[in-house]
Protein backbone atom coordinates (compact mmCIF):
# COMPACT_ATOMS: atom_id res chain seq x y z
CA UNK A 1 0.00 0.00 0.00
CA UNK A 2 1.15 3.56 -0.63
CA UNK A 3 -0.04 7.14 -0.53
CA UNK A 4 -1.80 8.32 -3.69
CA UNK A 5 -3.01 11.79 -4.67
CA UNK A 6 -6.74 12.19 -4.23
CA UNK A 7 -9.46 14.78 -4.84
CA UNK A 8 -13.20 14.91 -4.32
CA UNK A 9 -14.99 17.10 -6.82
CA UNK A 10 -18.54 18.43 -6.65
CA UNK A 11 -20.00 18.41 -10.17
CA UNK A 12 -22.81 20.42 -11.79
CA UNK A 13 -22.50 23.22 -9.25
CA UNK A 14 -20.33 26.21 -8.40
CA UNK A 15 -21.48 25.96 -4.75
CA UNK A 16 -19.66 23.29 -2.73
CA UNK A 17 -21.85 20.40 -1.52
CA UNK A 18 -24.81 21.28 -3.76
CA UNK A 19 -23.87 19.07 -6.73
CA UNK A 20 -22.85 15.44 -7.15
CA UNK A 21 -19.49 14.42 -5.66
CA UNK A 22 -17.04 12.09 -7.37
CA UNK A 23 -13.94 10.65 -5.72
CA UNK A 24 -10.87 10.81 -7.97
CA UNK A 25 -7.72 8.80 -7.28
CA UNK A 26 -5.21 10.71 -9.36
CA UNK A 27 -2.64 7.91 -9.37
CA UNK A 28 -4.41 4.61 -9.90
CA UNK A 29 -1.56 2.75 -11.57
CA UNK A 30 -0.85 -0.67 -10.07
CA UNK A 31 -4.23 -1.14 -8.39
CA UNK A 32 -6.11 -4.34 -9.17
CA UNK A 33 -9.73 -4.45 -10.27
CA UNK A 34 -10.68 -5.79 -6.82
CA UNK A 35 -8.80 -3.00 -5.04
CA UNK A 36 -10.48 -0.33 -7.16
CA UNK A 37 -13.91 -1.85 -6.55
CA UNK A 38 -13.31 -2.16 -2.82
CA UNK A 39 -12.28 1.50 -2.55
CA UNK A 40 -15.29 2.62 -4.62
CA UNK A 41 -17.54 0.68 -2.26
CA UNK A 42 -15.81 2.30 0.73
CA UNK A 43 -16.27 5.88 -0.53
CA UNK A 44 -20.02 5.18 -0.72
CA UNK A 45 -20.37 7.72 -3.54
CA UNK A 46 -22.31 7.03 -6.71
CA UNK A 47 -18.97 6.88 -8.61
CA UNK A 48 -15.24 6.78 -7.92
CA UNK A 49 -12.64 7.14 -10.68
CA UNK A 50 -9.01 6.10 -11.04
CA UNK A 51 -6.67 8.06 -13.31
CA UNK A 52 -4.26 5.84 -15.26
CA UNK A 53 -1.66 6.14 -18.02
CA UNK A 54 -3.21 6.33 -21.49
CA UNK A 55 -3.05 3.43 -23.92
CA UNK A 56 -4.33 5.56 -26.82
CA UNK A 57 -2.02 8.44 -27.79
CA UNK A 58 -5.03 10.51 -28.87
CA UNK A 59 -6.12 10.80 -25.22
CA UNK A 60 -4.88 13.25 -22.63
CA UNK A 61 -5.65 10.93 -19.72
CA UNK A 62 -7.44 7.65 -18.95
CA UNK A 63 -9.94 6.78 -16.24
CA UNK A 64 -11.77 3.76 -14.94
CA UNK A 65 -15.16 4.45 -13.37
CA UNK A 66 -16.72 2.41 -10.55
CA UNK A 67 -20.03 2.53 -8.69
CA UNK A 68 -20.12 0.93 -5.21
CA UNK A 69 -20.95 -2.37 -6.93
CA UNK A 70 -19.60 -2.44 -10.49
CA UNK A 71 -17.45 -0.79 -13.15
CA UNK A 72 -19.13 1.46 -15.71
CA UNK A 73 -18.00 1.95 -19.32
CA UNK A 74 -18.87 5.65 -19.10
CA UNK A 75 -20.61 8.09 -16.77
CA UNK A 76 -21.27 11.79 -16.99
CA UNK A 77 -20.47 13.52 -13.71
CA UNK A 78 -17.35 11.35 -13.15
CA UNK A 79 -16.12 12.44 -16.60
CA UNK A 80 -16.48 16.13 -15.76
CA UNK A 81 -15.16 15.74 -12.21
CA UNK A 82 -12.16 13.69 -13.33
CA UNK A 83 -11.34 16.21 -16.07
CA UNK A 84 -11.52 19.05 -13.54
CA UNK A 85 -9.21 17.17 -11.14
CA UNK A 86 -6.74 16.18 -13.85
CA UNK A 87 -6.50 19.74 -15.17
CA UNK A 88 -6.12 21.17 -11.67
CA UNK A 89 -3.36 18.66 -10.87
CA UNK A 90 -1.54 19.43 -14.12
CA UNK A 91 -1.76 15.82 -15.33
CA UNK A 92 -3.19 16.91 -18.70
CA UNK A 93 -3.66 20.14 -20.61
CA UNK A 94 -6.46 21.36 -22.83
CA UNK A 95 -5.48 22.20 -26.38
CA UNK A 96 -7.49 25.02 -27.94
CA UNK A 97 -10.23 24.35 -25.40
CA UNK A 98 -10.34 20.61 -26.08
CA UNK A 99 -9.48 17.65 -23.86
CA UNK A 100 -9.83 13.93 -24.65
CA UNK A 101 -10.64 11.30 -22.03
CA UNK A 102 -10.02 7.61 -22.54
CA UNK A 103 -12.34 5.22 -20.71
CA UNK A 104 -13.96 1.85 -21.30
CA UNK A 105 -16.44 3.26 -23.84
CA UNK A 106 -13.57 4.72 -25.90
CA UNK A 107 -12.49 8.33 -26.41
CA UNK A 108 -14.68 11.10 -25.03
CA UNK A 109 -14.31 14.69 -26.27
CA UNK A 110 -14.51 17.46 -23.68
CA UNK A 111 -14.74 21.21 -24.12
CA UNK A 112 -12.95 23.38 -21.57
CA UNK A 113 -14.32 26.90 -21.19
CA UNK A 114 -14.54 29.63 -18.55
CA UNK A 115 -18.17 28.75 -17.83
CA UNK A 116 -17.33 25.11 -17.15
CA UNK A 117 -16.63 21.76 -18.76
CA UNK A 118 -18.78 19.79 -21.18
CA UNK A 119 -18.55 16.42 -22.90
CA UNK A 120 -20.03 15.07 -26.09
CA UNK A 121 -21.97 11.85 -25.60
CA UNK A 122 -19.67 9.24 -27.15
CA UNK A 123 -22.69 7.36 -28.49
CA UNK A 124 -26.39 6.88 -27.98
CA UNK A 125 -29.09 4.52 -29.19
CA UNK A 126 -32.77 4.34 -28.31
CA UNK A 127 -35.14 1.39 -28.08
CA UNK A 128 -38.83 1.65 -27.21
CA UNK A 129 -39.92 -0.33 -24.15
CA UNK A 130 -43.32 -1.92 -24.77
CA UNK A 131 -43.40 -4.10 -21.65
CA UNK A 132 -45.88 -2.49 -19.17
CA UNK A 133 -43.60 -3.59 -16.32
CA UNK A 134 -40.97 -1.14 -17.59
CA UNK A 135 -42.88 1.77 -16.06
CA UNK A 136 -45.24 0.07 -13.59
CA UNK A 137 -42.83 0.98 -10.78
CA UNK A 138 -43.37 4.72 -11.40
CA UNK A 139 -46.84 4.76 -9.91
CA UNK A 140 -48.13 7.61 -12.10
CA UNK A 141 -48.96 7.76 -15.84
CA UNK A 142 -46.23 8.73 -18.28
CA UNK A 143 -46.40 10.74 -21.50
CA UNK A 144 -45.91 8.59 -24.59
CA UNK A 145 -43.67 5.53 -24.42
CA UNK A 146 -40.61 4.87 -22.31
CA UNK A 147 -37.33 4.09 -24.04
CA UNK A 148 -34.09 2.37 -23.17
CA UNK A 149 -31.39 4.92 -24.03
CA UNK A 150 -27.86 3.54 -24.32
CA UNK A 151 -25.25 6.25 -23.75
CA UNK A 152 -22.59 3.83 -22.49
CA UNK A 153 -24.70 3.02 -19.47
CA UNK A 154 -28.31 2.31 -20.48
CA UNK A 155 -31.05 4.35 -18.84
CA UNK A 156 -34.78 3.79 -18.87
CA UNK A 157 -36.14 7.24 -19.80
CA UNK A 158 -39.73 8.40 -19.47
CA UNK A 159 -41.52 11.76 -19.32
CA UNK A 160 -44.13 12.72 -16.73
CA UNK A 161 -46.93 15.17 -17.38
CA UNK A 162 -45.83 17.80 -14.88
CA UNK A 163 -42.94 18.86 -12.68
CA UNK A 164 -45.22 18.44 -9.67
CA UNK A 165 -45.76 14.78 -10.59
CA UNK A 166 -42.01 14.31 -10.83
CA UNK A 167 -41.19 16.12 -7.59
CA UNK A 168 -43.72 14.04 -5.64
CA UNK A 169 -42.89 10.77 -7.40
CA UNK A 170 -43.13 7.91 -4.89
CA UNK A 171 -41.61 5.08 -6.87
CA UNK A 172 -41.27 1.38 -6.10
CA UNK A 173 -37.49 0.95 -5.97
CA UNK A 174 -37.59 -2.85 -5.59
CA UNK A 175 -39.88 -3.22 -8.60
CA UNK A 176 -37.65 -0.90 -10.65
CA UNK A 177 -34.52 -2.89 -9.78
CA UNK A 178 -36.29 -6.19 -10.50
CA UNK A 179 -37.06 -4.92 -14.00
CA UNK A 180 -33.81 -3.30 -15.11
CA UNK A 181 -31.09 -5.33 -13.39
CA UNK A 182 -31.72 -8.56 -15.37
CA UNK A 183 -31.62 -6.49 -18.58
CA UNK A 184 -28.20 -5.03 -17.79
CA UNK A 185 -29.54 -1.48 -17.54
CA UNK A 186 -28.16 1.17 -15.19
CA UNK A 187 -31.40 2.60 -13.84
CA UNK A 188 -34.09 5.12 -14.72
CA UNK A 189 -33.98 8.84 -15.49
CA UNK A 190 -37.42 10.44 -15.40
CA UNK A 191 -38.08 14.02 -16.44
CA UNK A 192 -40.78 16.67 -16.82
CA UNK A 193 -40.93 19.96 -18.71
CA UNK A 194 -42.94 23.09 -17.92
CA UNK A 195 -42.15 26.04 -20.18
CA UNK A 196 -38.39 26.58 -20.03
CA UNK A 197 -38.09 24.48 -16.89
CA UNK A 198 -36.65 20.96 -17.26
CA UNK A 199 -36.38 18.79 -14.13
CA UNK A 200 -34.77 15.34 -13.98
CA UNK A 201 -34.60 12.59 -11.34
CA UNK A 202 -32.38 9.48 -11.68
CA UNK A 203 -32.68 6.20 -9.78
CA UNK A 204 -30.34 3.18 -9.72
CA UNK A 205 -31.22 1.17 -6.58
CA UNK A 206 -29.79 -2.05 -7.99
CA UNK A 207 -26.34 -0.38 -8.02
CA UNK A 208 -26.76 0.89 -4.47
CA UNK A 209 -27.79 4.38 -5.63
CA UNK A 210 -31.32 5.04 -4.39
CA UNK A 211 -31.36 8.44 -6.12
CA UNK A 212 -28.43 10.00 -7.96
CA UNK A 213 -28.14 13.64 -6.84
CA UNK A 214 -27.18 15.04 -10.28
CA UNK A 215 -26.56 12.60 -13.12
CA UNK A 216 -24.61 13.48 -16.27
CA UNK A 217 -25.26 10.33 -18.29
CA UNK A 218 -28.88 10.32 -17.14
CA UNK A 219 -29.33 13.88 -18.39
CA UNK A 220 -27.53 12.96 -21.61
CA UNK A 221 -29.99 10.09 -22.06
CA UNK A 222 -32.91 12.45 -21.43
CA UNK A 223 -31.51 14.89 -24.01
CA UNK A 224 -31.14 12.09 -26.58
CA UNK A 225 -34.73 11.02 -25.82
CA UNK A 226 -35.98 14.59 -26.27
CA UNK A 227 -34.01 14.98 -29.50
CA UNK A 228 -35.53 11.79 -30.92
CA UNK A 229 -39.00 12.97 -29.85
CA UNK A 230 -38.57 16.33 -31.61
CA UNK A 231 -38.73 18.29 -28.36
CA UNK A 232 -35.31 19.81 -29.11
CA UNK A 233 -33.28 20.11 -32.30
CA UNK A 234 -30.04 21.29 -33.86
CA UNK A 235 -28.80 24.48 -32.22
CA UNK A 236 -31.05 24.22 -29.17
CA UNK A 237 -29.81 24.41 -25.62
CA UNK A 238 -31.37 24.25 -22.18
CA UNK A 239 -30.46 23.94 -18.51
CA UNK A 240 -31.95 21.09 -16.47
CA UNK A 241 -32.18 21.05 -12.70
CA UNK A 242 -31.74 18.00 -10.51
CA UNK A 243 -31.18 17.08 -6.89
CA UNK A 244 -33.52 19.22 -4.82
CA UNK A 245 -35.38 16.12 -3.58
CA UNK A 246 -32.14 14.96 -1.91
CA UNK A 247 -30.91 18.34 -0.66
CA UNK A 248 -28.81 19.34 -3.69
CA UNK A 249 -29.33 21.92 -6.43
CA UNK A 250 -27.49 20.87 -9.57
CA UNK A 251 -27.60 22.58 -12.96
CA UNK A 252 -26.87 20.63 -16.15
CA UNK A 253 -26.30 22.46 -19.43
CA UNK A 254 -27.45 20.64 -22.56
CA UNK A 255 -26.52 21.70 -26.09
CA UNK A 256 -27.59 20.03 -29.33
CA UNK A 257 -25.24 20.25 -32.31
CA UNK A 258 -26.73 18.35 -35.24
CA UNK A 259 -27.14 14.82 -33.91
CA UNK A 260 -24.57 15.36 -31.15
CA UNK A 261 -25.55 15.86 -27.51
CA UNK A 262 -23.25 17.92 -25.28
CA UNK A 263 -23.61 17.81 -21.49
CA UNK A 264 -21.87 20.33 -19.27
CA UNK A 265 -21.68 22.10 -15.96
CA UNK A 266 -19.45 23.69 -13.39
CA UNK A 267 -17.18 21.83 -10.97
CA UNK A 268 -15.67 22.74 -7.61
CA UNK A 269 -12.98 20.93 -5.60
CA UNK A 270 -14.13 20.10 -2.07
CA UNK A 271 -11.38 17.75 -0.84
CA UNK A 272 -7.68 17.54 -1.74
CA UNK A 273 -5.06 15.30 -0.24
CA UNK A 274 -3.99 11.67 -0.39
CA UNK A 275 -5.34 8.20 0.28
CA UNK A 276 -3.45 5.06 1.22
CA UNK A 277 -4.12 2.29 -1.28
Amino acid sequence: MRSRKFAQIDVFTAVPYKGNPVAVVLDGEGLSDAEMQAFANWTNLSETTFVLPVTDPAAGYRVRIFTPKAELPFAGHPTLGSAHAVLQAGLANAREGRLVQQCAVGLVDLNVAEQGLSFKLPRYALEELSDPEATAWIGTPIKGAAKAVNVGPTWLVAELASVADLETLDHDAARLAAYYVPLGMTGASIYAVEGDRVVVRSFAPGDGIAEDPVCGSGNGAVAAFRLAAGQVGDGDSYVASQGRQVGRDGSISIRIDGADVHVGGQCVTCVEGSVTL
